[in-house]
């Protein structure tokens, strides 16, 4: 590919390549859908170390990029210039720069075709993937590893309780099909309004969504705390000929106190000490295993 990729080079120096009979066709939103599912699908598949997923990227802009550069050297050169380094959130960012890639391939392929100078160049499609792919994957990840996937199993837990499958599917299925969802709607929003998509990304509305979904992700954990978390203490005593049983005390204190307090200092540790799992979960067995040995818990 690379020879491919000289020797057009050295054509083009040589001597003007005539693009009459090389014109582009017209991408519609269903060539945008369609390098959106074939990403979707095949978005972990060719994961290698240098490149990560830019394979997957560049074998979902294949059919668009074909209908763009009639040329094998031009089409050579797309393809080469999108085997470079490449990793995101698969809807978020890959679904919005799949979109603003094809809207860049559809301006140069105008531009090589047209005669005009080239300025949207190699480096311009590049840095505009490179500038996006880690700011959108932050705010994938955030979302829907950090929220949206959690609402999808605090639902499906009650039916995973009482031994339906569908407690093991519906989190999975649901998943799927949101970021399939969005990551089409990203797409064909990135197609449209090419590199200023980001701006609807980032900017006040999203902003607004994006703080609402933390907020309902925090009341879905507080929802999970308190039902799936039981610390209960068997601590009682009598005074007076009085029997004082601790559990109900704090119960009519505040129901669910003792698991509020044991989810607030695992919370407490991940702030401090960072997002330790492992330490966290081997330092809370040791701790309750010495109260409820000594009979407080």
């Amino acid at each position: 590919m690379a020879e491919a990729i000289q020797t057009a080079q050295a054509e083009e120096q040589a001597a003007p390549v005539d693009y009459a009979n090389y014109q582009p066709e017209e991408i519609t939103k269903k060539d945008v859908a369609l390098a959106w599912l074939r990403f979707y699908f095949a978005d972990e598949i060719p994961h290698c170390f240098d490149k990560y997923i830019a394979p997957a990227l560049t074998w979902a802009l294949m059919p668009i990029l074909k209908k763009l550069y009639k040329r094998k050297e031009d089409l050579a050169a797309a393809y080469q210039r999108h085997l470079l380094f490449f990793n995101t959130a698969i809807a978020w960012g890959g679904g919005t720069i799949t979109g603003i890639t094809a809207a860049l391939e559809v301006a140069r392929a105008k531009e090589l075709t047209s005669g005009l100078p080239i300025t949207v160049d190699d480096d311009l499609i590049y840095n505009t993937k490179a500038g996006l792919m880690g700011a959108l994957a932050g705010i994938g990840d955030s979302i829907d590893s950090g929220t949206v996937q959690y609402i999808f199993i605090a639902i499906a837990l009650p039916w995973a309780q009482e031994g339906s499958a569908l407690g093991a599917l519906f989190p999975f299925i649901g998943f799927s099909l949101y970021q399939l969802i969005i990551g089409y709607y990203f797409a064909q929003l990135g197609f449209g309004l090419g590199r200023s998509a980001a701006n609807e990304l980032v900017g006040s509305k999203m902003q607004g969504v994006i703080e609402a979904l933390s907020i309902l992700g925090l009341f879905m954990m507080g929802v999970l705390a308190a039902s799936y978390v039981t610390v209960s203490s068997p601590l009682a005593f009598t005074l007076s000929g009085k029997e004082f049983v601790i559990q109900d005390i704090l119960d009519s204190i505040l129901p669910g106190l003792l698991p509020l307090v044991t989810v607030s200092a695992v919370y407490l540790y991940f702030v401090k000490k960072g997002l330790n799992v492992t330490k966290a979960l081997l330092g809370l067995t040791v701790i309750l295993g010495v109260l409820a040995a000594v009979g407080i818990l």
